[in-house]
């Protein structure tokens, strides 16, 4: 399969929702980032923060532990976790990067426009995107029902995104 392996990602990460955050309290975090909603006020402290940068900083070896969340823990931090590790490992496949955060969260479903200006700010030429289409087309097959349901949801361009080759 080709997956990350542990010694490819250097550090752990943990994807979750703001109502899963207590479960994690002593598990050891080191890093966190934190995904607030759309017209939820920004705390003066995140201000500058800015995702690639703060993926850069995160230093590699035992004890690490990265946490990302947003508000459900499925589309923005799923997202952001999957340009981080695409940044890490540049030479690998992002689809790696995906599927390693596909299996940590399995009901993952990356926001798009965030993998959009990821891929053009590491130069991954589309990869990133293909990945996503691939991965969007794979849960749709399996679970038809998430098509209304996305679009309902204002999501109706990554279903879209799914029936491109």
């Amino acid at each position: 399969m080709g997956l990350f392996s542990k010694r490819l990602v250097p550090f752990q990460v943990t994807i979750c929702g703001i109502d899963e955050l207590g479960f994690h309290c002593e598990a050891g975090v080191t890093h966190v980032l934190s995904i607030l909603d759309p017209g939820w006020p920004e705390p003066e402290a995140l201000g500058t923060e800015q995702l690639l940068t703060f993926g850069r900083g995160l230093t590699e070896g035992r004890g690490t532990h990265l946490l990302v969340h947003c508000h459900a823990g499925v589309s923005r931090s799923t997202a952001a976790a999957t340009l981080i590790l695409a940044q890490t490992h540049p030479d690998r496949p992002a689809e790696e990067a995906l599927l390693t955060v596909v299996r940590q969260r399995p009901r993952a479903w990356p926001n798009l426009r965030i993998l959009e200006l990821g891929d053009t700010l590491l130069g991954r030429r589309g990869e990133i995107i293909n990945a996503a289409r691939a991965h969007y087309r794979r849960k749709l097959e399996r679970e038809p029902w998430l098509i209304e349901q996305m679009i309902e949801g204002g999501r109706g361009r990554e279903v879209a995104e799914a029936g491109k080759a």
